[in-house]
Parts: structure tokens; sequence; C-alpha cells
């Protein structure tokens, strides 16, 4: 559960975006706390991947402030890299490098960024794999790899820079129904070791079991946000019940 009385891991204030005329966030105020997990919800276009990716910059926003462990996000630069070595990320495509075996992909970035010793970085990425289930397949490539196991192996890769937080944006969508589990699983037992994540998903069954909080967004804003059982049990905008209405009865 996150820790009280002390400043938010994620601080957004006044954070707008637009892709041309097109007003993607619109004023998001909304912090995560350190040990929460945070679930983004909304309908398709709504703005929840972006939010996911301005956090690091990723996407970068035109106004407000966002703030990663009291540090106000840098524009460019070296600072900016350092935040985001301390940020992991999971995309829904894996973006594994594809000549580079598994245990490479891993101990990759340990040692390139944080000049980590390449035996003690394999270590820990076996360590690692381990933990996520495909310590078997470290010497592949990721090509000889299912999907899940292949998200899996990203996952692996975000924790093995020991970051501060991971961002998850719509971590299952490019997979199999079958293979989808597997990865949840991953991500459920992060939450239980107190994990900082905030996540974007259309996984309704694991918001309602891993997260601290749901946010719901719609047209670039955040409509709502509450405990999973509350949001999902007595939403309070007719927005949020329209969009529940069709995702929890198919």
């Amino acid at each position: 559960m996150p820790l009280q009385n002390e400043r938010p891991l994620i601080e957004m204030a006044g954070v707008n975006k637009w892709f041309g005329e097109n007003h993607v966030l619109r004023d998001i105020n909304t912090t995560v706390a350190r040990g929460e997990v945070v679930v983004v919800i909304g309908p398709s276009g709504s703005g929840k991947s972006t939010l996911c990716r301005s956090i690091n910059r990723l996407e970068t926003i035109q106004e407000g402030q966002i703030f990663i462990d009291g540090e106000l996000l840098p524009e460019e630069g070296s600072g900016l890299a350092k935040l985001r070595s301390d940020v992991g990320m999971v995309f829904q495509s894996f973006n594994l490098f594809a000549h580079k075996s598994v245990l490479e992909n891993v101990a990759l970035a340990p040692v390139k960024v944080r000049k980590v010793p390449r035996k003690d970085a394999e270590k820990r990425a076996m360590e690692l794999l381990k933990r996520v289930g495909v310590e078997a397949h470290a010497h592949k490539m990721p090509a000889q790899l299912s999907g899940g196991q292949q998200q899996r192996v990203a996952i692996a890769r975000s924790l093995a820079m020991n970051p501060k937080l991971i961002l998850l944006d719509e971590p299952t969508s490019a997979l199999d129904p079958e293979m989808i589990n597997e990865v949840l699983d991953v991500m459920v037992e992060l939450a239980k070791e107190g994990m900082t994540m905030v996540v974007v998903t259309h996984e309704m069954g694991f918001a309602r079991k891993a997260a601290d909080r749901v946010i719901f967004m719609d047209e670039g804003a955040i409509v709502e946000e509450a405990p999973p059982e509350e949001f999902f049990t007595n939403p309070q905008s007719a927005r949020a019940k329209d969009f529940l209405s069709k995702i929890l009865t198919n």
C-alpha cells in the first residue's frame, strides 16, 4: 500500500498537451504515492497512453509541470536521461533488441547506464528472469519466444535498473488471450511487493485485483478517480457509468 506522509513519487500539475489542434491532455492534476498501483482506464483515444508516456517525457507537454521524486522533469539533456533511468517502461510491443539474447537484453542497461560490471549484471539478470518465469530461455533470441514470454522479459529488463517506478502502457494488448494472464500474474506479484506502478490497461480484472486507485479518462481529461471497488460498483460520472455498462456486460 502507498506510504503516507511523504511527498508523492509522481506529481502532475496543470498538464496540457496538444497534437496540432487535438487537445489530448486537459488540465491533468494528479499524484502517485510511493508503493501505489494506479490503473488508468477509459475509451480508446481518451489520452491514457499519452498520460503514461508524458510521465518520463516520451511525449512532451506544452503546459504544466511533472515532478518525479520531488524533481521537476527536465525537458532534455543529462538530467532527463538520469530521471528516465529511474523510471522503468514497458510497452505493448515489447521493444526488445532483436539481435541480442534474452539475457543480454536484461543486462545491457545496467552495464551501459549504471556501469555495473557485466558479470554482476548478468547474475542479476538471471535472478530477474527466474522471477518472471523465463530463466530457461535466457540464451534464446527474442524471436524464439512467445509474446507473453517476450513481455515478461521486457518487465525483467525494466526491473534490472532498480527503478523507482514502472510505467506499463497497455502491456497485454498485443498478446493472444491465453498469454495475457502470464503477464498479468507477474504484474500482480510486483504490486504485492510494493512496486510503484502506473498501468494503462483494458484488463478490468487486473484493475480490481491489483490497483490501489483507478483513474478514468475521457477526451483527455481525468473524469474521476477512486479505489477500484468504489469505482466499479459505484461510478460517479455518467461517462464512467456508460463506459462500464459497455465493457462489463460484454
